[in-house]
């Protein structure tokens, strides 16, 4: 699946620290990559219904640690899945009277043009379910293997007992997993499985819906062993970060990490993701922004209002990825005021700018501080608005108008 295009990123001087983010599995503030290569894997969108402020929230969070990577003098490898097939998007079409595929592929173009206004750096490889069916039923079949699959119905599932490291991820207890599992997309009361807990890995045919050829008969996949097999193909068995929103935490992320485990038969030693980092939802006007209760805020809309993009990044900045927050056309009109103020500090006598590189590069590098960064870039703009106009614009702030494209992917 095509990508979108790249967007380019100003050279700076010196490098930048590690940086350290939080693991949700460990509960701790850890090194992201310790190695050259830094591999990172984002679950990606279902193309029912794109591009929301959430999406837009949690894929900036991603960039500014792809970006924090390469200024650390990291290469770095970065997938991410679409779900191309999947309830939502086949219910949606079913409801509008339009084709599956259509919408989906509909949607996806949608999200490459949000994401390339938004100035969000591409994945090197933008995966769909569909174009991976091949490799999920290959991830399957090591599954099956293990002899960690059962029947039901026609349905496969896999045994959470199978893994002896289940809940790992999340940590959280059986009430809680059940709970969260029914919400989630999962079928804790469906009779006849082994474990309420266990999770899908083959849907058998139904009538009026996609399906493909498998060792398991005609049907389509799972989402958990969907993910877990993309990651495992195009970043290796073990690989640095896996992220998603902190809705994913459980079920999505433990149960992927599950399969893994199982599949590659490394139940204790490195597999899968070494990190797990999760960005926080965001709620419009104090109410979860979800589809299901028609309040999502979406970026190609903003953009068609004469919405800056740079202006949504900004708003998106000025929470820490892992925060809950709010969107409200206050935090917008925030946004665009800070953008003006600092597209005219950078027309004016430079400072100190190398202090104030220095000073983005240390708030990053600590669990992407954006908005501690963004205080930063506040203190000098005030400064440098106190002062003297350039008399040419190539006398102004250079430095720090690149800092803050390259680290923050804003264009100044």
């Amino acid at each position: 699946m095509d990508t979108w295009p790249d967007a380019s990123i100003p050279s700076l001087p010196g490098r930048a620290p590690s940086t350290l983010i939080w693991d949700t599995a460990s509960r701790a503030r850890v090194v992201a990559a310790r190695g050259h290569l830094a591999t990172i894997y984002a679950c990606g969108i279902t193309p029912y219904d794109a591009t929301h402020i959430g999406h837009a929230a949690t894929y900036i969070a991603w960039d500014l640690l792809v970006r924090s990577w390469l200024d650390a003098g990291h290469e770095v490898r970065y997938a991410q899945n679409v779900t191309d097939v999947d309830d939502p998007l086949l219910e949606r079409a079913a409801r509008d009277g339009e084709d599956w595929r259509e919408l989906a592929d509909r949607e996806i173009a949608r999200y490459r043009g949000d994401m390339a206004a938004l100035r969000v750096l591409p994945p090197d490889y933008l995966i769909g379910a569909v174009e991976a069916l091949d490799v999920i039923g290959e991830f399957s079949g090591l599954l099956a293997d293990r002899g960690s699959l059962y029947d039901l119905e026609g349905d496969v599932y896999a045994a959470r007992s199978a893994d002896a490291r289940f809940g790992s991820v999340s940590g959280f207890d059986q009430a809680t997993m059940l709970e969260l599992s029914a919400e989630r997309g999962g079928d804790p009361g469906r009779p006849g499985k082994k474990d309420p807990l266990d999770p899908l890995i083959w849907l058998a045919e139904r009538p009026a819906e996609p399906h493909w050829d498998s060792r398991f008969g005609p049907g389509r996949p799972g989402w958990h062993v969907e993910c877990a097999a993309i990651a495992s193909r195009w970043l290796g068995v073990a690989f640095d970060v896996q992220a998603g929103g902190s809705d994913l935490i459980f079920p999505h992320h433990e149960m992927s990490a599950s399969h893994a485990r199982v599949a590659h038969g490394v139940p204790d030693g490195e597999v899968f993701a070494r990190r797990y980092v999760h960005a926080g939802m965001v709620r419009y006007d104090g109410v979860k922004m979800s589809k299901s209760l028609g309040n999502l805020v979406f970026v190609s809309a903003l953009r068609e209002s004469g919405t800056d993009p740079m202006a949504i990044r900004l708003t998106t900045l000025a929470h820490h990825y892992r925060q809950d927050w709010d969107w409200t056309d206050q935090v917008l009109d925030a946004a665009v005021r800070r953008l003006h103020r600092w597209r005219e500090a950078v027309r004016r006598p430079a400072g100190d700018q190398h202090s104030v590189l220095a000073a983005i590069r240390e708030r990053m590098a600590d669990d992407l501080d954006a908005p501690g960064a963004l205080a930063v870039i506040d203190a000098w703009a005030e400064a440098a608005l106190a002062g003297p106009p350039a008399k040419q614009v190539e006398s102004g702030s250079g430095l720090v108008r690149d800092a803050v494209d390259a680290l923050l992917g804003v264009r100044l």
